[in-house]
């Protein structure tokens, strides 16, 4: 892309304004880093359990982590952004200008996924260089699981953005449905300490699927057809759902 086109002008503007906004730095990105570094420093969390096959509390924490960046940015920094956008009119002027709204919305998608890149880049050194962490053992499969997570989160933010009329609604909206999210994700519990039915929801949910993919690829194993398959509904389904109820004003 040209550096000085203006879909790339329209990209670097919708980065500063993302930056701006904090949500996606401090919470997205700032937070959980500090989670992990705090985590990292338990002794306990970092002695190998048999539960876990060898690994470490901590190990799991670690692509947890990862998706709660991607939770963040995608649920709330993202959704609020841009319903702003819509509750103040800026959409609707946007359409007599060349720039149309529909170049704002992959501006948006393209600065958040950019963020969340540098920030699964991060989390994935800290891990390794501060406290022993290995890298992902299979780095395709955990690639992948990553993706499709971050495809089916930005679908289901792309969703909230559709039905929510303003900013309030949306922050709304992406609150409730990010700490059950997360939950089934393992944040407060690890996945294979739930109980069975707990586990079996999680699989079926955005963050759970995400999180058996990525773990299993962080033990070196690609991720089996389920989470992946889960997480590819999530991103088709919603995506549909946000083009066919999208407003811009």
């Amino acid at each position: 892309m040209n550096a000085t086109s203006p879909t790339w002008s329209l990209i670097k503007a919708e980065t500063k304004l993302s930056m701006r906004d904090k949500t996606g730095p401090l919470w997205g990105v700032g937070f959980p880093l500090v989670l992990l570094i705090i985590l990292g420093s338990v002794p306990a969390l970092n002695e190998p359990q048999d539960v876990y096959g060898g690994r470490t509390t901590f190990d799991l924490y670690v692509p947890v982590l990862a998706l709660f960046n991607l939770a963040m940015l995608a649920l709330s920094a993202m959704p609020t952004m841009l319903a702003a956008y819509r509750e103040n009119g800026v959409l609707r002027r946007m359409r007599t200008t060349p720039i149309s709204p529909a170049r704002v919305l992959g501006a948006q998608v393209a600065a958040n996924s950019a963020m969340a890149i540098v920030a699964v880049v991060l989390f994935l050194v800290v891990a390794n260089v501060a406290f022993g962490v290995r890298l992902p053992e299979n780095l395709a499969g955990f690639a992948v699981g990553w993706l499709l997570a971050g495809a089916a989160l930005i679908s289901v933010g792309m969703l909230i953005t559709a039905v929510a009329p303003g900013r309030g609604v949306a922050t709304a909206i992406g609150t409730v449905l990010f700490f059950p999210m997360m939950f089934f994700a393992g944040l407060w519990i690890p996945l294979p300490q739930m109980p069975q039915l707990l586990q079996d929801i999680s699989a079926y949910t955005p963050l759970g699927a995400g999180a058996i993919a990525m773990q299993a690829a962080s033990a070196g194993d690609f991720p089996d057809l389920q989470p992946l398959l889960v997480l590819a509904g999530y991103a088709v389904v919603c995506a549909a759902a946000a083009v066919r109820w999208f407003r811009w004003q």
